[in-house]
């Protein structure tokens, strides 16, 4: 898989809201999420701390962290919003 096969743009639905938000090639989930004026807890934004830790409602998460397991990644219930991506086109967050 290339960078820009890895890095492709996506949709994240925040399902408390119903609101939908782009996230573009080379932007983070966390990084959107700031600009769009919402507030999420965030430390490190390296992937490290688990404080952005978010639960996945649908959608398959490209996990980029080093904080979570092996199997807690093979179950894509969470994601750390502050690096990881998205497989799939839409990503539904409890948000």
């Amino acid at each position: 898989m290339t960078q820009a096969t890895a890095d492709k743009a996506f949709q994240v639905v925040l399902a408390r809201s119903g609101r939908t938000v782009a996230v573009g090639e080379g932007e983070s989930i966390l990084d959107v999420l700031l600009l769009e004026g919402l507030d999420v807890p965030s430390s490190c934004q390296q992937g490290i701390c688990g404080t952005c830790e978010t639960r996945v409602l649908a959608g398959t998460p490209d996990h980029r962290d080093l904080l979570l397991s092996d199997s807690e990644k093979a179950s894509g219930k969470t994601l750390l919003i502050c690096c990881s991506r998205s497989h799939t086109d839409t990503l539904t967050l409890d948000l």
